[in-house]
């Protein structure tokens, strides 16, 4: 157990929400795979002139996901896809394969990881860490066209 002495945290700060900022966001996907929204999710913030408050990412989609993972290493998305592909194989006998062999899976997947994601916003820049990128993961095969919402809620600048 860590003692208290090994934990700091910032004084709190506070402001009043002011403004619910929302788009669409449609990405073309070329098929399985992860795509990196940082940077739509950076001018999005910037084009609401956010401040302070919160960005929430939606994905309205059941066979593809969002997460919040290392932007370093490509290696990384490599061994993820190889993950979820243990986990949710396409040979595994599922009864549900009306759109082909990845269907089913694909909504395991999903299910497994996430469809919305919520990043702080702190001076106007999304708080995420040095190696953390914002993905849209797709799990089919075949390319897809997604819908992101994206929504500022928090101040202005």
């Amino acid at each position: 157990m860590r003692s208290a002495r090994s934990v700091t945290r910032s004084a709190p700060s506070s402001v009043q929400a002011t403004t619910v900022t929302s788009t669409l966001l449609t990405v073309q996907t070329p098929g399985r795979g992860f795509t990196d929204l940082t940077s739509e999710a950076a001018r999005f913030i910037a084009e609401a002139h956010a401040g302070e408050g919160a960005l929430t990412l939606f994905i309205r989609h059941t066979s593809a996901s969002l997460t919040i993972q290392e932007n370093a290493d490509p290696s990384v998305l490599v061994d993820l896809t190889t993950a979820l592909s243990r986990l949710a194989p396409e040979n595994a006998g599922w009864t549900h394969d009306t759109e082909g062999p990845d269907d089913m899976p694909a909504h395991i997947k999903t299910m497994l990881t996430q469809t919305s994601l919520q990043i702080p916003v702190l001076s106007g820049r999304l708080a995420l860490g040095t190696w953390q990128a914002i993905y849209l993961i797709e799990h089919r095969s075949r390319p897809h066209r997604r819908e992101i919402v994206l929504q500022f809620i928090g101040s202005n600048r």
